[in-house]
């Protein structure tokens, strides 16, 4: 729940960024690798030396240390050195001040945020409410700071915090809105507030470690005293590392590995699991028994490879993920697309909760009310939800429901079609399995929608067929009509390359949400053989996936392009698919700082980098694995029932990139696809590489 981090002024989405960018302090609640405006950034803490004359200590950094777990740096003004490590719900400092500094001090400071904007109500931008700050003892602070907006457009949330020294202060100040004052408490008027605080001149390093909660400040001080009472910091770092290592070393890759691939995967996992956050029993909008998970940020981005890993590697944390998303429909109406803050906001296309239950029920979690999920799936399916669509539900959906698609003049109309059909499909398996199959035959006949927005005569780029604009009386648009001006009528040319339209249309309320006709019209996981169907047959296929990928239609960094380079599974050639995602991951992923194609998306570009690794590769929703060429010799899942499952790659090495032969426990494995049973039975799944392709894989399934 409490990610600790240095904010490097206040633009950030996540706090950091590169030296030489200043700090303006370390701050308890964040998120990780987002795009879209920021959110958290909340209870900051920043040392300094000098007399408590200033609110704000600036600093930049000479130097920093960036491990699992921990983080350090050398301030340059004062010379002072901030470890910082973290509990579950408390973030934990070390600060060592320099022996010739005659005056230490400590701000801290509840007003801070990431993404403050003067506008009030910009979009995105997190705007302040209230905060509160009291002078507890000679060594704790307590206080809490209030702030809405952000990212998802939220309602209000509060951060509340406990700070404890080890340290006694010898004199202490309060702030209001920039005035210093010798008080011991700042109530909330609806200003920042903030303590300033002296330590003795002997002291020489203290610790500190500030409790976080969403209810209040003494559950605060309950969640410091639990993670770490009569613990220090290394102690603290130690088995926060020690947590991190019982879910990492459930992937071991083979010792020949080389350092930076194990760099990249295992930072990969690492990503995945820092996002949706645990928040069970920090719910301050209802207190159901029922795990409680807050910052989906957002499933659109997220449930295509990163669900599908935590289901594989910590399936009781997915089911704890769906058990919540469950509850979160039943008390707030909808299951979030997005949520943070306690607040559903940002739909980006679909409802996809319905994909990341629906990948539930496929590999047999167990411990959900699959009935009960399917209820909120329907909800999702045939409540419009009006005003509030760019929050939650699905918006569109009468016009989807009547037309089978989504008209031009309604935001995102193209995805939202062809994730809409996407979600309905999952809506389809879901009600099969339970036996409803009345409702099954319904979505599945919905979840065909996708092909009333298929333009067939289109030409682009030698291809032909496209998702293409539609108006409501099914005229198909070459010219995209913007605003609803009764005087100007301003227009521009939509083709299968459009990403954004000119300067006066809003990215937010383009036909595709980021990304072109290209990549969406090869997005439709749930149907691929109609797809190849309506493209032509598997030779037009072949084709149109060579121009996406050689022309630069593809975009890594884009998530509706995630399955793209498997496609050529579909046409029996899996050795294509082991060419493309070898390309590129050797052009876009590596293991220095920048190391990813772009932001993470929560974990989205790292889980897809982590399956591609190990030569596996979801597609949500459905049940089995892509298997094509790893890029390490073995990879073995210790798999949470018991059982070991491992990927061994013989005569591996560049020379030899392609798969020609497979064994599954033994026996000849000709198929290119592997069921989610089988790997969770354990087992060995060993591949034969060699120099050139084979017929290995051109069957799917058995």
């Amino acid at each position: 729940m409490v990610k600790p981090s240095p904010d490097c002024t206040p633009s950030p989405n996540s706090g950091w960024l590169p030296i030489p960018v200043r700090v303006d302090g370390f701050s308890q609640v964040h998120v990780s690798g987002t795009g879209g405006g920021p959110k958290y950034g909340n209870i900051s803490v920043m040392p300094f030396t000098g007399a408590p004359e200033s609110i704000y200590h600036y600093d930049t950094r000479l130097s920093e240390t960036i491990e699992l777990g921990y983080y350090a740096t050398t301030l340059a003004s004062s010379g002072i050195t901030v470890e910082v490590t973290a509990a579950p719900r408390t973030g934990v400092y070390r600060i060592s001040y320099p022996a010739a500094a005659t005056e230490k001090g400590l701000a801290i400071d509840a007003g801070f945020f990431l993404g403050e904007n003067p506008v009030p109500d910009a979009r995105e931008a997190q705007q302040f409410v209230g905060s509160e700050i009291e002078i507890v003892g000679n060594n704790a602070v307590r206080g809490y700071s209030r702030i809405r907006g952000g990212w998802n457009n939220g309602h209000a949330y509060t951060v509340y915090f406990h700070a404890e020294a080890s340290q006694p202060f010898v004199s202490s100040a309060t702030w209001r809105d920039s005035t210093i004052s010798t008080a011991a408490y700042q109530t909330d008027h609806g200003n920042k507030t903030g303590a300033l605080l002296q330590f003795a001149d002997t002291c020489r390093t203290i610790e500190l470690k500030v409790g976080i909660s969403f209810l209040s400040e003494l559950k605060a001080r309950e969640n410091a005293y639990a993670d770490t009472n009569r613990k220090n910091f290394d102690t603290v770092r130690a088995e926060l590392v020690d947590a991190w290592n019982s879910i990492l070393t459930r992937v071991e890759l083979a010792p020949s590995t080389p350092d930076s691939l194990k760099r990249m995967f295992y930072t990969a996992l690492y990503h995945t699991m820092l996002m949706p956050a645990d928040r069970s029993g920090e719910n301050p909008l209802w207190n159901d028994p029922v795990p409680y998970y807050d910052d989906f940020y957002a499933i659109w981005d997220t449930y295509r490879t990163s669900m599908p890993l935590i289901t594989l590697i910590d399936p009781a944390r997915q089911t704890d993920i769906v058990n919540s998303l469950i509850n979160i429909g039943k008390r707030d109406g909808y299951m979030p697309d997005a949520r943070s803050g306690n607040a559903n906001g940002r739909t980006q296309g679909g409802s996809n909760a319905e994909i990341v239950i629906a990948d539930a029920f496929a590999k047999g979690l167990e411990g959900i009310d699959y009935n009960e999920a399917l209820t909120h799936m329907l909800k999702d399916a045939t409540v419009d939800p009006g005003a509030y669509a760019e929050a939650e539900g699905r918006g569109g959906l009468r016009e989807y429901i009547e037309l089978g698609y989504v008209p031009h003049g309604i935001d995102r109309a193209g995805n939202r079609t062809v994730e809409y059909s996407f979600c309905d499909w999952a809506i389809a398996q879901v009600a099969e399995g339970l036996g409803k199959h009345e409702i099954h035959d319904t979505f599945m006949q919905r979840s065909h929608n996708w092909k009333n927005l298929w333009r067939s005569d289109y030409l682009h780029d030698g291809s032909y067929g496209f998702i293409m604009p539609r108006d409501r009386t099914g005229n198909w648009l070459d010219s995209i009509p913007y605003g609803h001006s009764s005087r100007m009528h301003p227009k521009f040319e939509y083709t299968p390359v459009t990403f954004e339209g000119p300067w006066y249309t809003p990215w937010w309320s383009m036909f595709f949400y980021e990304a072109s006709s290209w990549e969406y019209s090869l997005s439709i996981p749930h149907d691929v053989d109609g797809l190849i169907e309506i493209c032509g047959g598997p030779e037009a296929m072949r084709k149109r996936l060579d121009t996406f990928f050689d022309h630069g239609h593809f975009n890594v960094n884009n998530e509706p392009s995630f399955l793209s380079p498997c496609l050529y599974h579909w046409l029996g050639r899996p050795d294509l698919t082991s060419e493309r995602v070898a390309s590129i991951i050797a052009e876009n992923y590596n293991d220095g700082a920048i190391g990813l194609p772009g932001n993470d998306d929560s974990g989205a570009m790292s889980s897809w980098l982590a399956f591609h690794m190990t030569g596996l590769y979801p597609n949500a929703g459905h049940d089995y694995y892509l298997i094509h060429s790893p890029m390490v010799e073995s990879t073995t899942f210790h798999l949470t029932n018991g059982a070991d499952f491992t990927i061994k790659a013989h005569g591996f090495s560049p020379e030899k990139p392609y798969v020609t032969a497979a064994r599954l426990n033994g026996k000849d494995y000709p198929y290119s696809t592997i069921r989610h049973s089988d790997i969770m039975a354990g087992g060995i799944l060993e591949l034969t590489m060699g120099d050139k392709p084979s017929t290995w894989g051109q069957k799917m399934w058995k």
